[in-house]
C-alpha cells in the first residue's frame, strides 16, 4: 500500500484571508515503510510574509522571492502524490491550503476521502494528552533534536515515523509470510482463527532422539577428550 505523508508551511492560518502555501514536503511510504523517495518544494506566495509566520518557519519574503509559483511546480507535485492516501497532522489545515492552491491554478482539489489525519488518530489513542507533533515525538521516542524551526520536509519525515507508531509500531511490517504484512484480505479476516488453523496441513512431528549411529559417533568423540571438565569438577554437591 502506497501512502504519502506530507506537511505544509504557509503565510498564515487561512486561504480565505489571502494567505498562501509557501513550502510542501512529502515522504513516500510503502506498507508503512519509508522508501527514501521524497518531494520538497518552496513556492513564491506573491505576497509579503507576516513576521508571525516567519518566526515559525523562518521563510522570509526575500528567500522566497526567486522561488517558482505554485502553478509552476504543481505538475511535479501531483505526479509524485499520484492517487495515494495523504497523511498529515491536523490534516484539514494542510488540505485546505493545498486545495486552495490547486483551485487557484485551475486544477481540481484533492478528494477529502484521501485524507488521513494523525491528529485525530492521536486524540483517539491518547485522550487527554498533548497531541502536538513535538509532544507525540517525545511520547514515542522519536528524535526531533534537529528540529529548530518548522520545516515541511523535516516535519513530514518526523510525522512518517510517528504515523507508523500510531498505527502499530515498527513491527507492523514483520511477517514470516511471503506476502507483505496487511494483510489478510477482508474475506480472510472474517474467517474465525480456528477455521483458518484447521485448514492448514498437519505435518508429522520431527524425530528428536539420537539414532544408534549418532550415539556411537558421540561416544567416540567424547573418548578423545583430554581431561574433560566433568571429571575434574567432582560430584555435584
Amino acid at each position: 500500500m502506497r501512502e504519502i505523508v506530507f506537511d505544509t508551511e504557509t503565510t498564515g492560518l487561512s486561504p480565505a484571508d489571502g494567505h498562501r502555501l509557501v513550502e510542501i514536503g512529502c515522504v513516500e511510504l510503502i506498507n508503512r515503510v519509508e522508501t527514501g523517495r521524497t518531494f520538497h518544494a518552496y513556492f513564491n506566495p506573491n505576497r509579503s510574509m507576516p513576521s508571525e509566520a516567519e518566526a515559525v518557519h523562518g521563510l522570509s519574503s526575500i528567500f522566497l522571492s526567486d522561488k517558482p509559483f505554485f502553478a509552476d511546480g504543481v505538475a511535479d507535485l501531483l505526479d509524485f502524490v499520484g492517487d495515494a492516501p495523504l497523511v498529515a497532522h491536523n490534516a484539514s489545515f494542510d488540505f485546505t491550503f493545498l486545495n486552495a492552491e490547486l483551485v487557484l491554478c485551475g486544477r481540481d482539489g484533492i478528494n477529502l476521502a484521501r485524507m488521513v489525519d494523525t491528529l485525530a488518530i492521536a486524540r483517539q489513542k491518547h485522550p487527554g494528552a498533548k497531541h502536538s507533533l513535538d509532544a507525540l515525538c517525545s511520547r514515542y521516542g522519536i528524535d526531533r533534536s534537529h528540529r529548530v524551526k518548522h520545516g515541511a520536509l523535516l516535519d513530514a519525515q518526523l510525522l512518517a515515523q510517528l504515523y507508523v507508531e500510531l498505527t502499530g509500531g515498527r513491527q507492523i511490517g514483520l511477517s514470516l509470510r511471503s506476502e507483505p504484512a496487511a494483510i489478510l484480505s477482508s474475506d480472510a479476516r472474517s474467517v474465525p482463527s480456528q477455521e483458518r488453523s484447521a485448514a492448514r496441513p498437519v505435518r508429522p512431528p520431527r524425530p528428536h532422539t539420537a539414532s544408534a549411529e549418532e550415539i556411537l559417533r558421540h561416544q567416540a568423540f567424547v573418548s578423545k577428550l583430554v581431561d574433560p571438565i566433568w571429571e575434574s569438577a567432582g560430584p555435584p554437591g
